[in-house]
C-alpha cells in the first residue's frame, strides 16, 4: 500500500491545503480515505484534498509524506494521474 501526501502549500477557503493520492489504485485512494472519514466531496478526479488540519493524522494513519514533485511524478508514473485537458473538460461539464 501506498498513500502519498504532500505538505499543505494550497492555499484556498481559508486554510491550506495538501493532496492525497495513490500511486497503486483509486480503490486503494478510495479505502484510505474512507478509513480516515474524508468526505467523498474531496476527492478531484485522482486525488482528495485534504485541509492543513488533517495532514499529522493521514500521516499517522499510514499515508507516506513527500514533496509537491514526487508525489506529482509518482501519480504520472502509475497512470492514475487525470491530464490537465482532461480536467478542464470535467469542469465544462460540472461547473
Amino acid at each position: 500500500m501506498t498513500v502519498l501526501v504532500d505538505p499543505p502549500a494550497w492555499p484556498r477557503h481559508g486554510t491550506v491545503w495538501s493532496h492525497l493520492v495513490s500511486d497503486e489504485s483509486y480503490d486503494e485512494l478510495h479505502d484510505f480515505a474512507q478509513r480516515a472519514g474524508l468526505p467523498a466531496r474531496a476527492f478531484d478526479l485522482d486525488h482528495y484534498d485534504v485541509p492543513q488540519h488533517r495532514y499529522d493524522e493521514l500521516v499517522a494513519l499510514g499515508a507516506q509524506p513527500v514533496d509537491g514533485h514526487q508525489l506529482i511524478r509518482r501519480l504520472i508514473a502509475s497512470g492514475l494521474r487525470v491530464p490537465a485537458r482532461d480536467r478542464r473538460r470535467s469542469a465544462h461539464r460540472h461547473g
